[in-house]
């Protein structure tokens, strides 16, 4: 399906040096925030107590969070859960101090205040060691998706394809990472399902985008065109298939963005910084790394075997 078409191939090769430098500047300075400031880790990673309330009415959940931090509470985390009605709150894990005592120092600051009177619907307590299994398997997970990525990459296509997609999936990835360090935004357990969902996706378009590429080298009549010419009219006949993609998936994240409240706000933000920098990635970046890895014809087309005919 197309909206459009584009006659003449736009020269994307031509600025590749261009856009490979701006890549590499944004990963810089994502790998920087990184290594200096560090990410700004859940209760799901550090430890910490988690509880549900609910109200007879809906809360000001700003009202909350102000009595929480009043009453000496370290970066409380309140949102609304199901409905307007409930909600969820994370506390940080303080030393010497039992989960027990917390909740209860909690419904006694809730109750103390104006408004609708909290009930405690249930409390969990998250030990550090179950945060760090925590950290550990997520880093496993993303590990294992980046392993699988290139295992089909380098079945599907030749290895210099792999190389390409990979190294542009893993720059959306620490990009992501960056934006969440530098920021100081909070990284839990949906923003690494929003990381791995956009490596996917990420990956999705660079394989459309190589599709193309090994189509156009297979086409007996465009045998007379260059590397970057390839490239570049792959990249041009699949820009209305990516505008509709990207462009319909960014409508439903936008959504969440808007109208998710608290709970959705991070994954969201992730997804949006993924699904834009995976555009720029798996055009701008990948397409060039596989010109300049020494991409050619007779690397996927395969050369006709003669027959050779019977002797008498």
């Amino acid at each position: 399906m197309e909206f459009f078409r584009i006659r003449r191939d736009i020269p994307f090769m031509r600025h590749a040096l261009v856009f490979n430098v701006i890549s590499l500047i944004t990963f810089v300075l994502a790998v920087f925030f990184l290594a200096t400031r560090g990410l700004h880790l859940s209760v799901e990673f550090t430890g910490g107590t988690l509880m549900e309330v609910s109200y007879s009415e809906a809360p000001d959940l700003q009202g909350v969070r102000q009595a929480l931090g009043d009453s000496g509470f370290n970066d409380p985390q309140v949102q609304n859960f199901g409905t307007a009605r409930d909600v969820l709150i994370r506390l940080p894990l303080v030393k010497d101090i039992d989960s027990a005592k917390v909740s209860q120092n909690v419904m006694a600051t809730l109750s103390a205040g104006n408004g609708p009177k909290p009930e405690l619907r249930r409390v969990e307590y998250v030990g550090p060691q179950v945060g760090k299994e925590l950290a550990a398997d997520g880093s496993l997970a993303l590990m294992l998706v980046i392993f699988g990525i290139v295992l089909y990459l380098a079945m599907r296509f030749e290895w210099r394809f792999a190389v390409s997609a990979i190294i542009a999936n893993l720059h959306d990835v620490v990009i992501i990472l960056g934006f969440f360090a530098a920021f100081q935004w909070e990284f839990s357990l949906p923003v690494l399902a929003a990381v791995l969902a956009v490596l996917g996706y990420s990956v999705n378009e660079s394989v459309v985008v190589f599709d193309r590429v090994r189509e156009v080298f297979r086409n007996a009549r465009k045998r007379t065109m260059t590397v970057p010419e390839v490239l570049d009219h792959a990249i041009t006949s699949t820009i209305s298939r990516t505008i509709i993609t990207h462009g319909s998936t960014q409508m439903m994240v936008l959504s969440m963005l808007l109208f998710g409240g608290e709970a959705l706000h991070y994954f969201a933000v992730a997804l949006t910084i993924g699904i834009c920098f995976g555009i720029y990635s798996s055009v701008l970046v990948a397409s060039p790394l596989v010109m300049w890895l020494g991409v050619k014809r007779e690397q996927l087309v395969k050369p006709v075997k003669q027959k050779q005919e019977a002797v008498v």
